[in-house]
């Protein structure tokens, strides 16, 4: 996968730590930070919270990148975090180490509690105690819930929707927590439906490029006429990157802005794969939305950031990677 293209240049080289760094925005945007010039310090639990194959397959696109240094280390591990803060003189941290996934998060809501809120409380305390003054989080539109469409960063986030929204909602309060009281600049991006190549297995993507490639029927929640702000992964690297601009303490919304049908984006990638799409409707699950649609007017001002990748050539990227790699990735765990 190529790193993503540009991003606005930070002032110096940093050190920045970037957990989830073998995920797929982490990886993305590890890839970009380097590419800079940034020294990066990854860690990664390598969990099996979908398959670790591709989590291998992303770190190693990067382990052989001067400037990288990765750890395999859980955020909720405090004694191992403890021992990379104090072996490293880190600049900022870019928290992108998550159980993901609004479905999921019914099974074993204590999973997500425990990564998405105590692993953010863990990192918090070690900048509060290494000196720290820069902190990126990043967090889901699913906080929005079933709120009033397009999305601003002001409306109210006090009903999510499942226990992955809400460990999310935990998160971002503990780190107005941390810069009311410790001076830590926070910058909060809240993503929309990230997709990309190597993008994870469990997402809605990927299962339909590989129903789709393999002729296997496609499982609809829905009639697919509901709504998603699709974003491309390396314009949410590039926003992320963006967010390591200090602000004070800042919510900012990185999505296209421009929301399709999930029918809209079967069509393309039938016509990207070469074969028609065989439709199993479910029911939507009560923990869904109908529609996702980002107002990104805070994201342009403050970060002078917007999306460069439309959705028809990103489905396309997606498309064309997962027919290089069929070999193996026809084999990974949905």
């Amino acid at each position: 996968m190529n790193p993503p293209t540009t991003s606005p240049a930070l002032a110096k080289p940093l050190t920045v730590l970037v957990t989830g760094c073998a995920g797929f925005i982490g990886s993305a945007t590890c890839q970009l930070l380097l590419e800079q010039g940034h020294h990066v310090v990854g860690v990664d639990s390598i969990n099996d919270a979908y398959d670790p194959r591709l989590k291998e397959w992303r770190l190693g696109q990067m382990d052989s990148r001067q400037r990288y240094e990765g750890h395999r280390t859980d955020i909720t591990d405090l004694q191992s975090l403890k021992d990379i803060f104090e072996s490293h003189r880190v600049d900022a941290v870019i928290n992108l180490a998550a159980r993901a996934g609004v479905r999921q998060s019914l099974t074993n809501p204590w999973e997500y509690f425990q990564t998405n809120t105590l692993g953010t409380l863990n990192l918090l305390e070690l900048c509060k105690d290494h000196h720290v003054r820069k902190f990126v989080l990043a967090s889901t539109s699913s906080i929005y819930g079933d709120g009033e469409r397009p999305f601003k960063e002001t409306a109210p986030s006090d009903r999510p929707l499942s226990p992955y929204a809400a460990s999310k909602k935990a998160a971002e309060a503990l780190c107005y927590t941390y810069h009311r009281l410790f001076d830590i600049d926070v910058t909060i991006p809240r993503y929309f439906t990230v997709y990309g190549p190597a993008g994870r297995p469990d997402m809605s993507i990927f299962r339909f490029i590989r129903w789709i490639a393999e002729g296997d029927p496609i499982t609809l929640f829905g009639d697919g006429s509901q709504e998603r702000d699709f974003t491309f992964v390396g314009d949410i690297a590039r926003g992320t990157v963006a967010a390591l601009k200090r602000v004070g303490y800042e919510i900012v919304n990185l999505g296209s802005g421009n929301p399709v049908t999930i029918k809209w984006a079967i069509k393309i990638l039938e016509e990207n794969l070469g074969n028609t799409a065989v439709i199993k409707n479910e029911p939507m699950h009560p923990a869904d939305v109908p529609a996702t649609w980002a107002d990104i007017t805070k994201a342009r001002d403050l970060l002078k950031w917007e999306p460069e990748i439309p959705l028809a050539e990103g489905l396309r990227q997606c498309a064309e990677w997962y027919q290089a790699q069929r070999h193996w990735a026809q084999g990974l765990s949905l």
